[in-house]
């Protein structure tokens, strides 16, 4: 018998925390990120490179996998399609600067943080709201 354990705020928050060291560690626009210790020298240290690029990649799949699983190919459109929304209306009214390029690029990834860290609980969520198990939380 499987055992129910549901999601607690402490959960939550090392999802969205999880998720942000791998958005972060892959981009950031403040220069000290995978992208930029790739992009500088691509020789020096390449096994290292190559090394940390694969951890990364591995972060992603697991991320993005999970996030396809539990929230499907439409839910996660909605999601985009809510936050970009959200961010179109943010800059529309002038809360935040449109030429700030580094504004919204920290937005959009706090933005892609929250989805992907919604990804992994979801499943949760939804047991909780509707009572319906996911046919892989079954014990075989």
């Amino acid at each position: 018998m499987a055992v129910n354990v549901g999601i607690t705020w402490i959960g939550i928050l090392l999802r969205l925390l999880a998720a942000g060291v791998l958005v972060f560690a892959t981009y950031n626009p403040e220069g000290y990120s995978y992208f930029h210790w790739v992009r500088g020298n691509m020789e020096e240290a390449l096994p290292l490179k190559a090394f940390a690029g694969v951890l990364l990649l591995i972060g992603w799949t697991i991320f993005i996998r999970a996030t396809l699983r539990s929230l499907g190919a439409f839910g996660l459109l909605l999601a985009f399609a809510f936050f970009g929304t959200l961010i179109w209306l943010i800059v529309y009214y002038g809360l935040i600067p449109s030429h700030s390029v580094k504004t919204i690029t920290y937005i959009i990834e706090v933005v892609l943080c929250g989805v992907l860290a919604t990804g992994l609980f979801w499943s949760h969520i939804r047991r909780r709201i509707t009572g319906q198990v996911d046919t892989d939380e079954l014990d075989g």
